[in-house]
């Protein structure tokens, strides 16, 4: 019988890196972890809460929030008909669902600013390629209720601590202000002034958004059409004195914390709720697919899902790029026990089990063999899991109350008292952790 196989852009997540030749396939769950648990720690430290909102929603959510003109809502997003014929949409991004849970739950009313942030999957029908999936994963974060520059300057510098506490390098962080609805309004007529001559040079999909988002034109990956916009006009001249007041404010209060950025009059991100900062933090690691963070402030966007005026500003950080950059820079290491346990014989499988309960409960990470082989295949898994130190159990241990502890790097091997090895946890500890730094895991 043929086999199942996943659907196109969706992708098992493993417990061990899968490599084709050099080329990274899978990164391991144990990245992913790393990952999570450095921004849950980074973000709990500033005082965001964590929210979690439905995988799917009503489509008209993301029509209104998102904007029927972007990509992602005309050709992107996962629709369907529920069976109580409600117009259904698996969340194409976050931001969308956490403003409507917002709006929905009354957080304004509790006053101040609500600092949130999420973590999941999203999904949009894109072609796949290497770090870009139809089913994808963000952590993302927003603040609702502050249009305080320094708002803006928070989350760039949450997301600039993450990834340098992840160990990255190579990274460039992209910065514009695309102003309030009235500064556009005056870009988009001089923008659309400029490229209606050279209609006819431009990409399809550019000709398209001519008339219906012209800024969009502006991030066309058609080298052609980029060539023509290099020329075009900058959103930066056309900003009003408030919206120019607040982007010297970002950029001088950057400078102040030493986050080192390039202005990029030509981005202007892919959805319609931005307003005054946007920003990208690009790795030249990642090929095409560079953007490994991206955000913005939409001030507007409350509004438009029904809720009181709220000013607000967030970001998100793909995970399927970042994960693939960490294991193709061989900053993730997989996760390897402490100790690894041998046994061979009735007495002293069962025997086994119990020392590794008790070890476990004092904190140390033990791989139990299940195996029930020879000794010898016992011993090579042993080396193979990374571990530190092998313990071995036969009857005559169990019967002694003894074990032997080989040490896996040095070969050393020695016979202790079941009892003195659970006695001395902090002792063992250490030379696990000494073991460890002499003889890294493979």
């Amino acid at each position: 019988m043929e086999s199942i196989q996943s659907l196109p852009g969706t992708e098992d997540i493993l417990p061990k890196a899968q490599f084709v030749g050099q080329d990274l396939k899978v990164a391991d769950i144990h990245t992913w972890q790393r990952v999570e648990a450095t921004a849950r720690e980074i973000l709990g430290r500033a005082a965001y809460r964590e929210i979690r909102t439905p995988t799917f929603e009503s489509t008209a959510l993301f029509e209104r929030g998102i904007g029927e003109a972007t990509d992602v809502v005309g050709k992107e997003m996962y629709s369907f008909k529920d069976k109580g014929d409600r117009s259904c949409t698996l969340r194409p991004e976050g931001t969308a669902g956490v403003v409507r849970a917002y709006v929905q739950h009354s957080l304004y009313a509790q006053g101040g600013v609500q600092r949130l942030w999420y973590t999941g999957p999203m999904f949009r029908y894109e072609r796949p390629q290497k770090g870009r999936q139809r089913q994808f994963h963000q952590v993302g974060v927003e603040v609702l209720g502050s249009a305080d520059p320094r708002a803006d300057v928070e989350v760039i510098a949450l997301a600039t601590d993450i990834l340098q506490a992840l160990g990255l390098k190579n990274l460039t962080f992209y910065l514009n202000s695309v102003g309030d609805r009235g500064d556009r309004t005056r870009y988009r007529e001089a923008l659309v002034a400029y490229l209606t001559p050279y209609a006819a040079d431009l990409d399809e999909d550019s000709r398209d958004r001519l008339t219906r988002n012209p800024l969009r034109i502006l991030d066309s990956k058609d080298e052609k059409t980029q060539a023509i916009t290099q020329a075009a006009p900058s959103i930066l001249d056309y900003l009003g004195p408030d919206s120019k007041r607040h982007f010297d404010q970002v950029l001088a209060q950057l400078n102040a914390l030493g986050i080192v950025y390039e202005l990029n009059p030509r981005l202007v991100r892919g959805l319609d709720y931005y307003t005054h900062t946007a920003f990208e933090i690009q790795s030249s690691d990642l090929g095409s697919q560079a953007t490994v963070c991206g955000g913005g402030r939409y001030d507007g966007l409350v509004e438009e899902l029904g809720g009181p005026a709220t000013p607000a500003v967030g970001w998100a950080i793909g995970l399927e790029r970042l994960t693939l950059l960490l294991e193709a820079l061989e900053q993730g290491k997989a996760a390897v026990p402490d100790i690894y346990l041998v046994s061979r014989g009735e007495q002293a499988e069962a025997n086994a089990l119990q020392l590794a309960q008790k070890l476990r409960h004092q904190g140390l990470a033990v791989e139990l063999d299940l195996s029930g082989a020879a000794f010898g295949k016992q011993f090579k898994r042993a080396d193979r899991s990374g571990a530190a130190a092998c313990l071995i159990m036969g009857d005559d241990e169990a019967a002694q109350g003894t074990v032997q502890i080989k040490w896996l790097g040095s070969g050393e091997q020695s016979s202790l008292s079941q009892a003195s090895l659970l006695l001395d946890k902090d002792g063992l500890l250490n030379q696990i952790r000494t073991a460890q730094t002499n003889h890294p895991a493979p």
